[in-house]
């Protein structure tokens, strides 16, 4: 994927393809219209610059294009992750942590998590030295 960030629209799709993929226009205009009102030339628009972006691909069905996306949910969230620390936190992980942690915004579910990500983390990074 290029460096471009996706559009907030643009994630609505990718959203939506991610669950049920591959769809046509048609279908995404569709399943999109109660939530957004976009037409299908609106719908048109936005595929064309996530191609550009390299997020989505179609391959050319039999009446219609069928509409993939290119990268998963992982891979699309890192980089939009990365700008949102940035902007927000000035790029501190831990400012964000303690910001959330001391307003009580994290349930203690949350919190078994979290502990259960660094504890896999800390695991995965400390490989044993070599002995010299």
């Amino acid at each position: 994927m290029k460096k471009s960030k996706l559009s907030e629209s643009e994630w609505k799709i990718l959203s939506l393809l991610w669950e049920s993929e591959p769809m046509t226009i048609t279908q995404i205009t569709a399943a999109l219209k109660p939530e957004t009102d976009w037409s299908k030339s609106t719908v048109i628009t936005l595929l064309g610059r996530m191609e550009e972006k390299n997020a989505i691909r179609y391959e050319q069905g039999k009446n219609a294009r069928l509409y993939s996306s290119v990268l998963t949910r992982e891979e699309a969230a890192v980089p939009e992750t990365r700008s949102f620390l940035k902007r927000m936190y000035n790029g501190s992980l831990g400012l964000m942590l303690n910001s959330l942690v001391s307003q009580g915004d994290l349930s203690p579910e949350e919190l078994t998590e979290l502990s259960a990500i660094i504890e896999n983390a800390e695991k995965s990074q400390c490989k044993p030295r070599k002995e010299e």
